[in-house]
């Protein structure tokens, strides 16, 4: 057994206050999200700044989560996209109720996000599947996303064979697959701060659709 306890860090390059915060949390997760991006940091030079785990609660009854991209996100949520015959797409339709989390390193920082999930309307699906390249198009249409298959093998020369049927046709957005949309109800930001005390501001959807904003011990 490897024995990890000396692994330790000081935080220190930021903090969160509360007399420096808005009063919507995607109006506060845009700012981090920019400014991850505008200071160059590891997460825009290799990794993706917009990389986000998605939780969800299994058909088995399990949670699990795994790491997609963020693709777009508004004051009605946060959107992703994924093949809805998936283990993911099925748990969600199952249960709707999912988490989403950032984690930016470089400024020592997380997102955590509860949410209740649902289909974007296919105009929506329709027009970022028709922006992917015509190799993710295919992909798509190649993966039966989370079923055993044989091979690596099996894989390729499904693609061949659809890069033929298609090399002089539109790839059109199969139904199985297209976005989610992730609308927030409760959304914590995370500033790590030295001696483990850190910055911990979570902001909580009211039934009057304001959020109401609180500070948890770390």
């Amino acid at each position: 057994m490897e024995d990890l306890s000396n692994y330790r860090k000081s935080y220190e390059k930021s903090q969160l206050l509360e007399n420096s915060i808005p009063d919507d949390p995607i109006n506060l997760f845009h700012k981090w999200f920019h400014e991850i991006k505008e200071l160059g940091s590891p997460e825009t030079s290799g990794d993706e700044v917009n990389a986000m785990t998605v939780a969800t609660i299994g058909l088995d009854g399990f949670p699990k989560a795994r790491v997609v991209l963020l693709k777009k996100y508004n004051e009605e949520g946060f959107i992703f996209y994924t093949n809805y015959n998936s283990e993911k797409g099925r748990a969600i339709l199952n249960n709707p109720n999912v988490c989403l989390s950032f984690f930016w390193h470089s400024m020592e920082r997380q997102v955590i996000i509860k949410g209740i999930a649902e289909k974007t309307t296919e105009a929506v699906s329709d027009n970022y599947f028709d922006s992917r390249p015509d190799g993710s198009k295919l992909g798509a249409l190649v993966s039966a996303q989370s079923e055993v298959i044989p091979s690596r093998e099996y894989l390729d020369d499904k693609l061949k064979k659809l890069e033929t049927n298609y090399s002089n046709k539109p790839i059109l957005r199969p139904e199985f697959w297209g976005g989610f949309l992730v609308r927030p109800i409760e959304v914590e930001f995370w500033q790590g701060r030295p001696n483990r005390l850190h910055d911990r501001i979570r902001y909580q959807l009211q039934d009057d659709f304001n959020w109401k904003v609180d500070r948890l011990s770390p």
